[in-house]
């Protein structure tokens, strides 16, 4: 029974093992082809009808950060990659969530307002071309008060949201 248990075990480890298989699998949850080495990530333009100045570079910075700091990835420049991501910042929008009661003659004041970024990412994967997509990604995060004392806080949160559901998208298969 000890010789089939420990020939049983040395199959298993075997087929763990095998070259066969195309996918190395992170201690994060992603599943990246074992041959994928390069990354490519473009400059995500703002083209938002509301621009922040600093919310393209911010956010590409953001995207690369998250591959960089949970992958073995080398984030690239040219055509060489082996996968790319590409695409633009299509909407941010800071819109009421609750309205704080009036009287008749005054106008209505936001009790609470959030703050929606919209991105569309275009991800090509050379290797794996069922792995390609393009999808748009959306957040938001509520505040009160004015905005201006909070927007880098928000903007920082929410580029955290996006970029891990984009690297879900593009490496976890969800």
């Amino acid at each position: 029974m000890k010789r089939i248990t420990g020939l049983l075990m040395l199959l298993v480890c075997l087929i763990l093992v095998s070259p066969s298989c195309t996918y190395k699998l992170s201690l994060n949850g992603a599943s990246i082809p074992a041959n994928m080495k390069t990354i490519k990530v473009d400059f995500f333009e703002n083209n938002a009808a509301l621009v922040v100045n600093n919310l393209s570079t911010q956010f590409t910075e953001a995207l690369k950060n998250r591959i960089r700091t949970t992958t073995s990835l080398s984030i690239v420049t040219g055509e060489t990659a082996d996968a790319s991501m590409s695409g633009s910042i299509t909407g941010y929008e800071i819109s009421p969530v609750s309205v704080n009661a009036v009287s008749p003659n005054v106008a209505p004041i936001a009790g609470a307002s959030q703050l929606t970024i919209t991105v569309n990412v275009k991800y090509v994967s050379k290797l794996e071309k069922k792995d390609d997509f393009e999808s748009s990604f959306s957040k938001s995060l509520p505040f009160k008060g004015d905005i201006n004392g909070q927007e880098q806080t928000l903007i920082a949160a929410i580029n955290k949201q996006l970029t891990e559901d984009i690297f879900n998208k593009a490496f976890a298969n969800w």
